[in-house]
């Protein structure tokens, strides 16, 4: 009998590793309040770990507004898919977070409302998406995060942050990649924020967009400079979910009554750009460096552009995930995603 017991200690222990090494990361997807991203989610909770709602604003004074789509909350009851819904500063307002950060009254506010949300609400989690956030907040950004966890967790909700990377800590030589520096990627201490929460959603995506040069939406190089930057520092990967983009971008030139010509760079569904580079007559070529994308045509003498995020192109970069055994990944946006990539992405982590 001992034997016998002997025996299967020794085959659990052989097993525990496979085991572990063969769960899937967790998924999070991030989703409007709009028809496409709804029925994105509906048709494929069964591949989602979490989804994550961006659809609560803060106010300068603390007070948050919105509301989940009913459809996603009764889905995601349904399906037992957690529930984590993003609350952001509107419109990404630079002076309402700063008041928020450091004003006590509104600060105090803000942390009961985050508990009052997670307990109203019956939510698994919330996430924190604070952005066009200024380097010289950084220490007050963190400070904050410490009180609401403190008051999110003592609520029964996890609380995460959404985190804009940087591949280093200098600002760069022209004013562009000083201004990204200074108001979007210099201002999160990466290390004392996944200290402080249950995790960080590392968005590696929007390496360029419609106030940049066409490019990647998401370059291969970059998002792995990023991550290593960002393990680099101390931070732990069981507290990483990488950002990994399920839209495109397309640049053209745009127009206006204000501004008049100027190039525009849209975010779009991978479908829709498909179907206007069909009836362009232009085909895509992948980047074996960037692991995208891309194409440029011509319409009445003017060239477009366009670089695309496919199932293939998820694949290449999920593979970033697992290579450095990540908590997961954050993926932006249900309703813009190549049909294709739920063939990639398989069963949810529950």
């Amino acid at each position: 009998m001992r034997s016998h017991r002997i025996f299967a200690a020794l085959l659990l222990a052989l097993l525990a590793p496979a085991t572990v090494a063969a769960q899937r990361p967790e998924g999070i997807w991030y989703a409007r309040n709009d028809d496409a991203g709804v029925r994105s989610f509906v048709e494929h909770a069964d591949r989602i770990a979490v989804v994550a709602p961006q659809v609560f604003a803060m106010d300068s004074t603390g007070a948050i507004r919105g509301g989940i789509d009913p459809r996603i909350v009764a889905a995601a009851r349904a399906r037992g898919v957690r529930l984590m819904p993003l609350v952001m500063n509107p419109g990404f307002n630079l002076e309402a977070l700063h008041r928020v950060l450091t004003v006590a009254d509104a600060r105090a506010t803000a942390v009961r409302s985050l508990a009052a949300l997670c307990r109203d609400q019956r939510l698994d989690g919330i996430q924190l998406d604070f952005e066009n956030l200024h380097v010289s907040d950084r220490d007050a950004f963190t400070a904050f995060a410490r009180e609401a966890a403190d008051s999110v967790h003592r609520a029964g909700c996890t609380l995460s942050a959404a985190v804009v990377p940087r591949t280093d800590d200098d600002r760069g030589p022209l004013p562009y990649h000083q201004w990204m520096y200074d108001y979007w990627r210099g201002a999160y201490d990466y290390k004392a924020l996944a200290d402080t929460l249950d995790f960080i959603s590392y968005m590696t995506y929007a390496q360029h967009g419609g106030s940049s040069t066409p490019g990647p939406v998401a370059g291969y190089p970059w998002m792995a400079a990023s991550l290593d930057y960002l393990l680099a520092l101390g931070v732990p990967p069981s507290k990483v979910s990488l950002g990994i983009p399920a839209y495109s971008d397309y640049w053209f030139s745009g127009w206006d009554a204000r501004n008049g010509a100027r190039p525009r760079g849209n975010d779009i569904a991978y479908p829709a750009l498909m179907a206007i580079m069909q009836q362009a007559g232009a085909r895509p070529t992948w980047d074996k460096r960037q692991k995208s994308w891309w194409a440029m045509w011509e319409r009445n003498g003017v060239y477009e552009h366009a670089w695309l995020e496919d199932a293939r192109a998820f694949r290449d970069k999920l593979a970033l995930v697992e290579r450095h055994q990540l908590r997961g990944y954050s993926v932006w946006l249900l309703g813009l995603e190549d049909p294709r990539t739920w063939d990639v992405v398989g069963p949810a982590r529950r």
